[in-house]
C-alpha cells in the first residue's frame, strides 16, 4: 500500500473541514477525489501535503506515519503536490520552475536526466526553456507546474484541478499526458470538475460531500452514479 489514510479530520479555526476520511491508494493506481465546490477535496491534498494541520486521524506512506511531517519532507519521501492555480513564480524562467521542483540531493543528481523526460512529454517546453513563466499561457504554465512535480521524481504525484481555466483542446492535452504519466507507472491522484476526463483516465474514485467520504468504488461504477451526478449538479 502506497498511501493510506484512516478518520483524516481538518479545521479551519473552530470550523471543522473534513470528518473522517479514509483512502487507501495502491502503487500504480490512478484516483480521483470528485465532488462538488467546497466538498473537501483541496483540503483533503493540502492535508496530506503537510500545508494544512491534521487535527485527527493517520495518514502513512509507504508504511511510516507522516501525518505531522512537514511539506519538505513529505516531498523527500515522493509526494508531490501539484496546486490549484499552478503556483509558479512569474519571474523566473521555465528552466528555473522546473529546476524548483528537485528537492532532493538524489533528485538534484538526475535534474538533467529527468529534464528529457519531462520536455518529452510537453515539447512545447523545450523552445521556452529561458522564457520567463509568468509570460507563458495558461497551459503552457500548467506544463509547467506538473513538469516542476516530475522533476521530484515521485512515487505520489497529487494533482489539484489541472485544467482550470484551460480550453477543451488543452484540456484534453493535460488529460492525455496523465494518462502517458500513469502508463509509465507513476500514482496519480487528482482533484477535478472535468468529470469525464478523471473517469476516463483513473480506475477508482472517491465521491467527497461536506467533507466526508460519500461513495468509493470503480470509476466505471461512479461514472454511473446518480450520487456524484447530485454531487455535481445539485440534482
Amino acid at each position: 500500500m502506497l498511501l493510506r489514510v484512516r478518520d483524516l479530520q481538518v479545521h479551519y479555526g473552530p470550523f471543522q473541514a473534513l470528518f473522517g476520511v479514509s483512502l487507501e491508494i495502491d502503487e500504480g493506481e490512478a484516483v480521483c477525489l470528485l465532488g462538488g465546490n467546497g466538498a473537501g477535496k483541496t483540503t483533503t491534498l493540502r492535508a496530506l501535503m503537510g500545508a494544512l494541520p491534521i487535527s485527527g486521524g493517520t495518514v502513512e506512506l509507504l508504511g511510516q506515519r507522516v501525518e505531522h511531517r512537514a511539506s519538505h519532507e513529505l516531498a523527500a519521501m515522493g509526494m508531490i503536490h501539484v496546486p490549484e492555480g499552478r503556483e509558479l513564480f512569474p519571474s523566473l524562467t521555465v528552466l528555473e520552475n522546473l529546476e524548483l521542483g528537485c528537492v532532493t540531493p538524489g533528485t538534484r543528481r538526475r535534474s538533467a536526466e529527468t529534464l528529457a523526460v519531462v520536455l518529452d512529454l510537453f515539447p512545447a517546453l523545450r523552445g521556452r526553456r529561458r522564457q520567463l513563466a509568468g509570460t507563458l499561457s495558461g497551459g503552457e504554465q500548467q506544463m509547467v507546474a506538473i513538469g516542476r512535480g516530475l522533476m521530484g521524481r515521485p512515487k505520489l504525484l497529487m494533482l489539484d484541478e489541472p485544467s482550470l481555466g484551460l480550453a477543451p483542446v488543452l484540456v484534453d492535452a493535460v488529460f492525455a499526458t496523465l494518462e502517458r504519466i500513469k502508463a509509465e507507472g507513476t500514482t496519480i491522484v487528482v482533484v477535478e470538475q472535468h468529470i469525464h476526463h478523471a473517469l476516463r483516465v483513473c480506475g477508482r474514485g472517491y465521491v467527497l460531500e461536506g467533507g466526508r467520504i460519500a461513495q468509493e468504488g470503480s470509476t466505471a461504477d461512479l461514472g454511473r452514479s446518480d450520487r456524484l451526478r447530485a454531487a455535481y449538479l445539485g440534482m
